[in-house]
C-alpha cells in the first residue's frame, strides 16, 4: 500500500484511539446553586475555581450547578435527570445545596424553591394554578435520591455541606451545623456516601481570618464570594478530599 494511501488510515486510527481514551476518562459532575457555579470575578462559585486545581487531562470536570436552584427545583426542572443520564461507572458527583431551600414550599413565587425541613419522609401536596400537582419532599429526601441515583450508575456520590455565609454572632461565624449542614451529614451517613464538611472547614478558616478580612471576600452580599473567596472554598474541598483518600479524587489533583 503506497504511503499516501496509508496516511489517512493511520490518522483515523490515531483519532479513534484519542476519542476512546477521552471517553474512558472519569468525569466529576458538580451540582448545586450559585455558590457553586458563577463565573463573575466578584460573584464566583467554588465549582468554577476548583477547575484550576485538577489535572483536566486525566479527569473531565462538568460543573452542572445552576444559580437560584434548590434540591427541589434541580429535580423539578429536569437538571438532575440530565446529569444522571450521563453518569457512567467510575464517575463522581459532588453535591452542595442548602442556600435556596429555606422558604415555605407553596405555589407562590417565593415558595417555588422551598423544601420541607429535615431528612424524613414527610411530604406536602401542591396544586399549581394550571392544575399540575407536585409532591414536595424534605431536603434530606432529595439528597438521598441524588445519592441513590448516582450509586445505581456505578458512580461515586460525595455530599458537601453548604459554604458558610458572611454572618457573625457574638464574634463567631454562623455555621450550618444545626440544619442543612447537619442534615447533609446525616443522609450521607445513612446512605453510605462520602461527606465533606465544607461548611466547617471554611468556617474554621474564616474564624481565624476575622470579620474584617472575611468581609472583603463578599463584595455583593453575605452569601456570594468573589474569586478569592471561591478559591478558599475550593481549597476547602481539596482539604476534604485529601483527608479522605479512599474517595480517589485526590489522585487527579495537580
Amino acid at each position: 500500500m503506497p504511503l499516501y494511501w496509508r496516511l489517512p488510515f493511520m490518522l483515523v486510527v490515531v483519532l479513534t484511539s484519542l476519542a476512546f481514551t477521552f471517553s474512558q476518562r472519569p468525569a466529576l459532575y458538580i451540582i448545586g446553586d450559585s455558590t457553586v457555579r458563577n463565573t463573575n470575578d466578584s460573584f464566583m462559585g467554588w465549582g468554577t475555581a476548583i477547575q484550576s486545581l485538577f489535572d483536566t487531562t486525566r479527569i473531565d470536570l462538568r460543573n452542572q450547578a445552576m444559580a437560584g436552584r434548590s434540591t427541589r427545583t434541580f429535580v423539578k426542572e429536569g437538571r438532575w435527570s440530565a446529569v444522571s443520564s450521563q453518569l457512567k461507572p467510575g464517575d463522581y458527583v459532588m453535591m452542595q445545596f442548602g442556600h435556596n431551600e429555606g422558604s415555605k414550599p407553596d405555589t407562590t413565587r417565593g415558595g417555588y424553591r422551598g423544601v420541607l425541613r429535615g431528612i424524613g419522609e414527610e411530604t406536602k401536596e401542591l396544586i399549581w394554578p394550571d392544575g399540575t400537582p407536585e409532591t414536595v419532599h424534605t431536603y434530606g429526601w432529595y439528597i438521598r435520591q441524588f445519592i441513590r441515583d448516582t450509586k445505581s450508575k456505578g458512580a461515586t456520590p460525595i455530599v458537601l455541606s453548604m459554604i458558610p455565609r458572611n454572618s457573625w454572632k457574638e464574634g463567631m461565624i454562623v455555621r450550618a451545623d444545626q440544619d442543612f449542614g447537619l442534615w447533609a451529614s446525616q443522609v450521607a451517613e445513612q446512605e453510605g456516601a462520602y461527606f465533606i464538611d465544607l461548611n466547617k472547614i471554611t468556617a474554621d478558616r474564616y474564624q481565624k481570618m476575622g470579620p474584617d478580612k472575611v468581609k472583603q471576600l463578599f463584595p455583593t452580599d453575605h452569601t456570594h464570594t468573589n474569586s478569592k473567596g471561591a478559591l478558599i472554598n475550593a481549597e476547602s474541598v481539596m482539604k476534604g478530599l485529601k483527608k479522605q483518600k479512599q474517595i480517589g479524587l485526590h489522585s487527579f489533583l495537580k
